[in-house]
């Protein structure tokens, strides 16, 4: 009898092509920390901008008369460090859609490489209220035209 776990299967690594929306960001000097890398919050800066370059686009239109769209849960994995100067591209992608809100799946390239991952819980809000709101089918719809296309 073996007592060893079994070993786990590789995740696949992130590939930009499995993120519908794509947009490139500046790596400044000052999203640098004293160890001479960009700040971890930085990066959730930079998923953030990749969300509302995506949700603000025209094509998109996910506005929702008398509501608004909050975040309420990100996750991020650090795999490789960002240093100034760089360009990087956040890409983003819908995963999953639940009674009041959403997931994104996004991540950061650099030179093709993925430097982190996150994935971002949206939901939708009663401005009036400021209670969660359902999910209207339209921004639904709209929505999953940006479906994530990794694993």
């Amino acid at each position: 009898m073996n007592d060893q776990p079994a070993p786990r299967a590789a995740k696949p690594t992130p590939q930009l092509s499995d993120y519908p929306h794509q947009v490139g960001e500046v790596c400044r000097f000052g999203d640098l920390d004293p160890q001479g890398h960009v700040n971890q919050a930085v990066f959730n800066t930079y998923f953030e901008s990749g969300r509302v370059a995506m949700f603000r686009n025209p094509d998109l239109g996910i506005g929702v008369p008398g509501a608004t769209f909050v975040l309420v849960r990100i996750e991020i994995n650090y795999m490789k460090e960002l240093h100034w100067p760089s360009q990087i591209v956040v890409g983003t992608g819908v995963t999953e859609f639940g009674r009041s809100s959403f997931q994104a799946a996004q991540a950061i390239f650099r030179d093709g490489v993925c430097c982190a991952t996150g994935r971002a819980t949206l939901v939708c809000m009663d401005k009036e209220t400021r209670k969660s709101m359902p999910l209207p089918e339209a921004a639904i719809a709209r929505l999953s035209k940006w479906k994530y296309g990794g694993a």
